[in-house]
């Protein structure tokens, strides 16, 4: 089984890479820590799994970087390997096409089934992801829109209305209406206070 890892820390790659090299049926075949090196690296490489972290530093992410590689022509599966748990990393990376969804935090073994569940095109999540997915399914509450969960995390950045809508390209009054909807399903009323319910919902990450 060969395996692909894209994250930015060299000591969390070696790391990586020591634990895979002691399974007989696992073999490391490239490693990146931008998402331009990671795209071409596995196009040529071909691995059969992606380890992705979701944090790469300068340029896209890792869940841009994911929906990069499940475009190219032998596409291969992408786990993602990473400390974030929030709603919002978690169902963006798994609409980028991410496979699975598992935690650093994670016992070894737990992650080499990952992979080879993720290897067998299996979806595959951390028993924390997997609880905060069941929670949400359960009681979604009012659900954020995608736009709405972007704004968020520029508010928690502090970006102001105009910041906000010249990195979103739209205008300052589209803004303010995504504001309202999002005081009125957070059930707030200042900025403060929507970023920090936000934050307490896991829908967004400081």
């Amino acid at each position: 089984m060969k395996l692909f890892l894209v994250d930015d820390h060299p000591v969390v790659r070696a790391g990586i890479a020591a634990l895979v090299g002691g399974e007989p049926d696992m073999e490391i075949v490239g490693e990146a820590a931008t998402s331009h090196d990671a795209v071409r690296g596995i196009a040529l490489s071909e691995p059969d799994v992606v380890l992705m972290d979701l944090q790469l530093g300068d340029g896209p992410d890792g869940v841009e970087t994911t929906r990069l590689v499940r475009a190219l022509p032998h596409a291969p599966q992408v786990l993602v390997l990473t400390t974030y748990e929030t709603d919002a990393d978690i169902v963006r990376a798994i609409d980028a096409g991410a496979t699975g969804y598992v935690l650093k935090a994670c016992p070894p073994d737990e992650l080499f089934q990952a992979i080879k569940a993720a290897a067998r095109g299996e979806t595959v999540l951390s028993p924390k992801v997997a609880t905060r997915m069941m929670r949400r399914m359960r009681d979604p509450g009012p659900a954020l829109t995608t736009r709405e969960i972007e704004i968020l995390e520029l508010l928690a950045k502090g970006a102001g209305n105009k910041e906000i809508a010249r990195a979103l390209f739209i205008t300052e009054a589209t803004v303010k209406t995504h504001l309202v909807h999002v005081y009125g399903k957070l059930g707030v009323d200042t900025r403060t206070a929507a970023v920090t319910v936000a934050v307490e919902r896991g829908l967004i990450r400081l």
